[in-house]
């Protein structure tokens, strides 16, 4: 039995095992909520060369996305889609151009939808107040051209 003037031998290593164990738990959480993160409307862009649009950096655009199946969503600044009719886009648009004329349109549409759905979503807007229009696409795939 030690006596109260024998010192304890000192313990080197850490227990890793309660660090492994939240370690674990935080990756679980981060696996069932990543996948949840991600907003909007699945939409397939088309691919395009285009120039991206400067917009000020303190206007969140608003965005029309159509569906393969040609159903509008409307999301404005960080919300998300809501599905919606046309009275409710001319209105909302209506109601934001007012409020901040320079945010900027954008719709966002499935390359296989028809394009009177796309030519719809661009008459809403401009029934809306909306001067300038602009499209969201994917940026176009650079391959190396052989030689």
């Amino acid at each position: 039995m030690p006596t109260p003037l024998q010192k304890r031998k000192l313990m080197g290593e850490i227990n890793v095992v309660p660090y492994i164990d939240v370690m674990l738990v935080l990756l679980v959480i981060f696996m069932v909520t990543a996948p949840l993160l991600t907003q909007g409307i699945e939409v397939d862009l088309p691919k395009a060369g285009a120039e991206p649009i400067d917009s000020a950096a303190d206007k969140l655009p608003l965005i029309v996305s159509v569906d393969k199946a040609g159903n509008l969503y409307l999301s404005v600044g960080d919300d998300e889609d809501e599905p919606s009719n046309a009275k409710e886009i001319v209105a909302k648009v209506g109601a934001i151009l007012r409020n901040s004329p320079e945010t900027p349109m954008l719709i966002k549409a499935d390359r296989a939808v028809e394009y009177g759905y796309v030519v719809g979503a661009m008459v809403l807007l401009q029934q809306g107040g909306a001067e300038n229009v602009g499209f969201v696409t994917d940026p176009l795939d650079t391959y190396p051209v052989p030689e």
